[in-house]
C-alpha cells in the first residue's frame, strides 16, 4: 500500500475494485464504512454484488474480465472533461502523449458494450474519483480537489493481464494527482498475513531483500559480502506455476513448501498433484497436515503465530512484533529456527564450517538485526523499537518514525511513468459448451485454503460445506432448486457441490469459494495462460458448464 489503513476513513472518495473487502479484509472494510458515514463517496467495481455495496454510492457490476475497459473509459472521461490534475501530470509524470493516444480510443459507450456497465455510471465514477467529491461537495482537506483512494485485491491481480490492471490503476492515480498525499494512493490489500513481509525479504523470484534485483551485479555483490559469500545466483527463478510445470517435466526434483497449500491454492489441481507426486523429494513445513503435507516425504512441524516471537509486515508496510501467547507443543520449532538449522547442517555437510554458527541465531531479534543490516527500507527497524504499534517502512535509520504514505514530492524512479496500456480480454470466454463464467474468491467464515478455519467448530457450524452461487434466472432456466447438487465442469476437471440461489452474481456468472477441499475451485481453473510479467494464472475467469448431478 502506498498509504495507511487509518487514512481510509478520511478519504473523500474510495474506489474499490477486485476486492470483497468486507469478507476478505473485514477490519479494513470498517474504515471504508467510517469514511462513507462521514460523507465519502464509495465506488465499487466488481462482477459480484459484494456486501460492502450496501455502503456504496455507486456499484459498477462488470462482466468478469471486462473491468479494464471501465478503467480506461473512466480516464477517457477525465481527459475529455479536463478533470485531471494538469499540474501534477506536467511536473511529476512522463509518457502522457502516448498514454493519452491509447485512452482516447476507449469511450464510455465502448466500455459499456464490453463490460455491461452503463456509460452514465462510468462517467459519474470518473467525476467522483477525479475530483475527490464528497456528498457535501467539500473536501475535509483544505484543498479544491478532494483526496481519492484506490483499494484493490486479487480480483484484478490473479488474471492473465494482472500487471496491466495494476499499472492502469497507477495511471489513474497519477493522472489525478491522487498519490503522495494522505488518504490517496494505490493500495493493494494483501491476501495473507505477512505476504508483504515475505516479498520484502526477497521471496519473489526476481529480487533480493529490499527489492534489489538479482540481475544487478553490484547489489548482489554487496549482499553476498554482508553474508560472507563470494557471490549470489544472478538468474531469475521460477514462479510457483512455472515450477509446477517444470516439476511435471522432470526439471525440478525437489520442492520445499512453507505455510502454503498448493494442492488447494494453485490452478489446475490435477496437474499440481501430478507434479508433486513425481518429485524425488517434497518437504512441507506447516502447523497442520494440509492436503499438500499428505503428499510429502518429510513434514516439519512449525509453530503457529501464537506460539512464537518475531515480526509480521502487514499490508500497509507496518512491521509488527509478535510474542508467544501459549507454549509450542512437542518438538515444534519456529520457522526461522527450522530453516536456520537446516542451512547449518547443509553447510556442515559441505565442509563450510565458517557458516554453520552464522545460521544458528540466538533469537528472533537477531534475525531482525540482520534484516536491518542488509535491507535499506528496514535499516532503522529493530525489535526493541516496535513496541505495540510497529513501524512502517521505509525507515532508514533508528531515529526515523516510519513512513505513513509514499511518493511525497517525487517517485523512486524520478518521474512517474504513465504507461500506454490497451485492454486485453480473458484467456477463456463463455461458449456453447461452457456457457457460464466461474469466478472464485472467499467467504467470511473461512480463510484461504481452510487449513485452519475448517478445523474450527464454530466457523464450520456457520458455513460447514461448499456451495456455488447461481443467479436465480439461471437456476430457473436449468431447473435447479436451492440446495440441488450440481456438477461444475471446465476444460480441466469437474467438482460436485450444492446450488445457492443468489442475486449477488449476474446471469451467466457463477461463484465458488476456493476454501472447499470437497469441491476444490482450482480443479477447474487454468494454468496455461499466465500474466507475461508476474506469471500469475487466471484464477478469476474460467469458462464452465453447470449440470444437475
Amino acid at each position: 500500500m502506498t498509504n495507511s489503513i487509518r487514512e481510509i476513513r478520511d478519504a473523500d472518495c474510495i474506489f474499490i475494485t477486485g476486492s470483497n473487502t468486507a469478507e476478505s479484509h473485514p477490519v479494513i472494510s470498517y474504515e471504508v464504512i467510517r469514511a462513507a458515514k462521514r460523507g465519502a463517496n464509495v465506488i465499487i467495481l466488481d462482477p459480484r454484488r459484494v456486501p460492502l455495496v450496501d455502503h456504496a454510492t455507486l456499484f459498477l457490476q462488470a462482466k468478469p474480465g471486462s473491468d479494464i475497459y471501465v478503467f480506461l473509459a473512466m480516464m477517457h472521461v477525465m481527459l475529455r472533461e479536463e478533470w485531471y490534475d494538469e499540474t501534477f501530470v506536467a511536473e511529476r509524470t512522463e509518457g502522457f502523449d502516448e498514454f493519452h493516444a491509447v485512452v482516447e480510443e476507449y469511450t464510455p459507450q465502448h466500455a459499456a458494450l464490453m463490460s455491461g456497465v452503463p456509460a452514465e455510471q462510468i462517467e459519474l465514477a470518473a467525476r467522483l474519483y477525479a475530483l475527490g467529491e464528497r456528498f457535501s461537495g467539500e473536501s475535509i482537506y483544505d484543498e479544491e480537489r478532494g483526496h481519492s483512494s484506490i483499494l484493490y485485491a486479487m480480483g484484478i491481480t490473479q488474471r492473465s493481464n494482472g500487471t496491466d490492471m495494476v499499472m492502469t490503476l497507477a495511471n489513474m492515480a497519477m493522472l489525478n494527482g491522487h498519490i503522495g498525499k494522505p488518504s490517496t494512493g494505490v493500495n493493494p490489500l494483501r491476501g495473507q498475513s505477512n505476504v508483504q513481509g515475505a516479498c520484502d525479504m526477497g521471496c519473489l523470484v526476481n529480487v533480493l531483500p529490499g527489492y534489489q534485483r538479482v540481475t544487478d551485479g553490484e547489489k548482489r555483490h554487496l549482499l553476498a559480502t554482508a553474508w560472507g559469500m563470494d557471490d549470489l545466483p544472478g538468474e531469475v527463478g521460477l514462479t510457483i506455476v512455472e515450477a509446477m510445470h517444470a516439476a511435471s517435466e522432470g526439471k525440478v526434483k525437489a520442492v520445499y513448501v512453507m505455510g502454503e497449500n498448493p494442492m488447494m491454492s494453485d490452478p489446475n489441481t490435477t496437474h499440481v498433484e501430478q507434479a508433486l507426486r513425481g518429485l524425488d523429494l517434497l518437504i512441507v513445513q506447516d502447523i497442520f497436515m494440509s492436503e499438500t503435507a499428505m503428499l510429502a516425504h518429510v513434514v516439519l512441524p512449525a509453530a503457529s503465530f501464537m506460539e512464537k516471537d518475531g515480526t509480521f509486515t502487514n499490508t500497509e508496510r507496518r512491521v509488527q512484533l509478535i510474542n508467544p501467547v501459549i507454549p509450542a507443543p512437542g518438538i515444534v520449532w519456529p520457522d526461522w529456527q527450522i530453516t536456520g538449522e537446516l542451512a547449518a547442517r547443509f553447510d556442515a555437510q559441505m565442509g563450510i564450517e565458517r557458516k554453520v554458527e552464522q545460521w544458528r541465531y540466538p533469537d528472533a531479534a537477531a534475525v531482525m538485526d540482520e534484516i536491518a543490516a542488509t535491507t535499506a527500507i528496514y535499516r532503522g527497524i529493530t525489535s526493541n523499537r516496535l513496541g505495540r504499534g510497529g513501524l512502517q517502512w521505509p525507515c532508514p535509520d533508528t531515529e526515523h518514525p516510519g513512513t505513513p504514505y509514499l511518493h511525497v514530492g517525487s517517485f523512486a524512479r524520478g518521474l512517474g511513468k504513465l504507461n500506454a496500456i490497451s485492454a486485453k480480454d480473458p484467456a477463456e470466454e463463455a461458449n456453447e459448451e461452457y456457457p457460464f463464467i466461474l469466478t472464485t474468491g472467499r467467504v467470511l467464515y473461512h480463510y484461504h485454503t481452510g487449513t485452519m478455519t475448517r478445523r474450527s467448530e464454530p466457523l464450520s457450524w456457520v458455513e460447514p460445506s461448499s456451495f456455488v452461487e447461481v443467479n436465480v434466472q439461471d437456476a430457473e432456466a436449468l431447473d435447479l432448486a436451492d440446495d440441488t447438487t450440481v456438477l461444475i465442469s471446465s476444460r480441466r476437471g469437474s467438482v460436485r457441490t450444492r446450488v445457492r440461489h443468489s442475486e449477488s452474481v449476474a446471469p451467466g456468472t457463477v461463484f465458488l469459494a476456493f476454501h472447499w477441499r470437497e469441491a476444490s475451485a482450482n480443479m477447474l481453473t487454468q494454468d496455461h495462460t499466465l500474466d507475461p510479467v508476474a506469471k500469475i494464472p487466471e484464477y478469476k475467469v474460467t469458462a464452465v458448464k453447470v449440470e444437475k448431478s
